[in-house]
C-alpha cells in the first residue's frame, strides 16, 4: 500500500456532492487531480453500511481489477484522546468501482453525476463550486462597499482638506485587503491577529487624559470642559471593550479593542469637550502600550493625518456603518 499521507488535504476540499431529497451533503477532497473518500463517506454516499464498502474494496483487490498501491492512501489525523489515527482513503477510480457494484438509488444517482459531471472537473480542470463563488462575491462586494463608503463620506463639508488623506487611505485599505489572498486563504474582513496584554482602566484613562489637558491648556489649545466627563459614559465604553459572552471576550484582538475604542470615544461623547482629540491620543496610546503602533519598518500603522481622517469619517458616520469603519481600521492596523 502507497505510504504517503494526505496531510494538506484540507486545502484541495471542496463540497461538490449533495444528495438533495436525503439533505446530505459529503465534502470532497480533491488532491493530485483525483478525489480521496473514505469507506464511511463512500457508504453515505451509495446509502449502505461501511461493511458492504470494505467487502466491495476488498472483493476489488483480490480480483485485481484496481491496484491498491495507486488507489488507496493513508490520512492521518489526530483523534479525540490526542492520538494520531490512521485512515485508509480511496481515489475516484475505487470510489466508481465500487459504485457499480452497489445495488441502491443512490448509487445510480452518483454514477449518473460522476460521468457528467465530476470527469469534466478532473479533465478540464473546473469545477462548479456555488459556496465558493458567493463567498468570493460576497468579500468583492464588502471591499466595494468600504471604498464606497470613504469616496462618499470624503464629500462631507467636515472632512474638507482632507480628501489626500481619504485617496491614502484608499490605497491602504486596498493593499491590506487583497482580494487574490482574501480568496485563497478564505480570510474574513475583519483582521484580528494581535493579543494585547495591557490593559487600559479607568484610574489610567483618567491620569492619561489629565496629562493631555495639561499640555493643551498650556499651549491655550483647550479649555476648562475638555476631558470633563460627561456622566459614567467612559467607564461604560472601557467596561465595553473588555466585556465577556460565555467566558469569551467580544473583542479579543488589539486590532478590535483599538477601533472600538476609538469608535465609542468618538460617536458616544462621554467628555464634555475634546472626544475626538480624546479618542485619538488613547487609541495611539493603547496600542504604543502593547507594541503595536508602528510597522516592522517602524512607519506608524496609521499616521497622524491618517488618524485625523478617521476620527472625522467616524463622526459624520450614522451608526449602522459601525461595523464597516471597524472593518476598515482593524484591516489597516493588520497590515
Amino acid at each position: 500500500m502507497k505510504k504517503e499521507n494526505i496531510k494538506e488535504i484540507k486545502k484541495g476540499e471542496i463540497i461538490i456532492y449533495k444528495i438533495l431529497d436525503k439533505k446530505i451533503q459529503v465534502n470532497v477532497s480533491l488532491d493530485k487531480e483525483t478525489i480521496w473518500l473514505d469507506a464511511h463517506q463512500i457508504a453515505k454516499i451509495f446509502d449502505v453500511n461501511r461493511p458492504a464498502i470494505v467487502k466491495h474494496i476488498n472483493n476489488i483487490y483480490k480480483t485485481a481489477e484496481l491496484e491498491q498501491n495507486s488507489t488507496c492512501s493513508i490520512l492521518e489525523q489526530v483523534a479525540r484522546d490526542g492520538r494520531m489515527r490512521k485512515m485508509n482513503i480511496y481515489n475516484l477510480d475505487m470510489i466508481l468501482s465500487v459504485g457499480y457494484r452497489v445495488n441502491s438509488k443512490q448509487a445510480t444517482q452518483f454514477r449518473i453525476w460522476a460521468t457528467k459531471t465530476l470527469k469534466d472537473h478532473l479533465v478540464q480542470g473546473f469545477t462548479i463550486n456555488e459556496k465558493r463563488i458567493l463567498e468570493a462575491k460576497e468579500k468583492f462586494k464588502e471591499l466595494q462597499s468600504s471604498i464606497l463608503f470613504l469616496q462618499e463620506k470624503a464629500k462631507h463639508e467636515l472632512l474638507a482638506g482632507q480628501e489626500q488623506e481619504i485617496l491614502s487611505l484608499l490605497a491602504d485599505y486596498s493593499k491590506t485587503l487583497s482580494l487574490l489572498e482574501q480568496y485563497d486563504t478564505e480570510k474574513v474582513a475583519l483582521q484580528k491577529n494581535g493579543k494585547g496584554k495591557f490593559i487600559l482602566d479607568y484610574e489610567n484613562t483618567v491620569k492619561v487624559i489629565s496629562q493631555i489637558k495639561n499640555d493643551l491648556v498650556t499651549k491655550k489649545e483647550a479649555g476648562e470642559f475638555f476631558g470633563q466627563e460627561n456622566s459614567d459614559k467612559i467607564k461604560a465604553i472601557l467596561g465595553n471593550i473588555l466585556q465577556t459572552f460565555d467566558r469569551k471576550e467580544l473583542y479579543p484582538s488589539i486590532e478590535e479593542k483599538a477601533s472600538h475604542l476609538l469608535y465609542f470615544i468618538i460617536k458616544d461623547h462621554p467628555f464634555v469637550d475634546g472626544n475626538k482629540r480624546i479618542a485619538s491620543f488613547l487609541f495611539v496610546y493603547y496600542l504604543d502600550k502593547n507594541n503595536y503602533l508602528y510597522k516592522d519598518n517602524n512607519e506608524k500603522k496609521i499616521n497622524d493625518n491618517a488618524l485625523t481622517a478617521l476620527s472625522l469619517l467616524i463622526a459624520v458616520s450614522d451608526r449602522n456603518e459601525k461595523d464597516k469603519l471597524v472593518k476598515i481600521i482593524t484591516n489597516l492596523l493588520s497590515n
